[in-house]
């Protein structure tokens, strides 16, 4: 397999789960956020067909003339299908429902797996040097998923505080392993982030309890709340900190790029 060389230094996070509403897409919107108030400049990829992440940055569906599809079946330049958001630093490769019919275009093509790969080789061609990439995953582990995670230098996931959590966890760890072992050696797992938390609850704090004991520090030490203002900001199609930035759920997110920083300082 040819060793993959970026034409950029960007960190790459694929942020995924099988599971469908487990807060995939509002840790995405709202960790590109918070990195931008660190200095940081992200590129948000949307890969999920129902295009959540575009809508929940104000990108109406009429206005996405290049996505994320013309990205992967199209060949597409990164620097044409992104676009800046209302946040400033924060650009968006869109979505559309076209994406849901990329698994069936691409099953001819014998690259089919390194197709967002190769669109990344050309994140300078962009306006600004990107830091960040996030591309939020669509609710399933298909040729979507697996195309982030061959362009990825880490999976962040999303774990919702509910029972059966942990259920499912362990088939996304053999997928991250299986596209380690065959496509993308570097890949590894950035940490596995507590969701929709809720302090007053046994169970949350039950989940939690299971997950820092079975995954030890791959767990971050930031949770998520779970919160009103966190599940009010897509409808005014803005991030939770722009929407509330003193919100329990926005100073939340804060943390969790900080912890993600200084996680990558440690390994830099």
């Amino acid at each position: 397999m040819p060793e993959f060389t970026p034409t950029s230094k960007a960190r790459v996070i694929a942020i995924a789960n099988q599971k469908g509403g487990v807060g995939k897409t509002t840790t995405t919107i709202n960790l590109g956020t918070a990195l931008t108030m660190r200095g940081k400049t992200v590129l948000i990829i949307d890969l999920d067909p129902q295009g959540n992440a575009s809508t929940g940055l104000g990108m109406a569906p009429e206005t996405r003339s290049l996505t994320t599809y013309d990205l992967l079946v199209e060949n597409a330049a990164i620097a044409d299908v992104s676009r800046e958001t209302s946040v400033e630093n924060l650009f968006l490769a869109p979505a559309t429902t076209d994406l849901s019919s990329a698994d069936i275009e691409l099953m001819s093509n014998s690259r089919r797996v390194f197709r967002l790969r190769a669109a990344l080789t050309q994140l300078n061609a962009l306006p600004k040097r990107v830091d960040y990439v996030l591309v939020d995953c669509p609710p399933s582990l298909n040729l979507l998923t697996v195309n982030a995670m061959v362009a990825a230098d880490s999976v962040l996931v999303p774990l919702q505080s509910e029972f059966f959590a942990l259920e499912g966890l362990s088939q996304l760890l053999l997928s991250v392993r299986e596209v380690r072992e065959t496509a993308n050696p570097k890949l590894r797992i950035e940490g596995i982030v507590l969701t929709m938390y809720d302090r007053r609850n046994n169970l949350s704090r039950q989940v939690e309890e299971d997950a820092r004991a079975n995954l030890g520090e791959l767990v971050f030490k930031t949770i998520i709340p779970r919160n009103v203002r966190v599940s009010e900001a897509p409808s005014f199609a803005m991030p939770v900190l722009r929407y509330d930035p003193s919100s329990q759920g926005s100073q939340a997110y804060l943390g969790l790029a900080d912890e993600i920083l200084e996680r990558h300082e440690l390994v830099a």
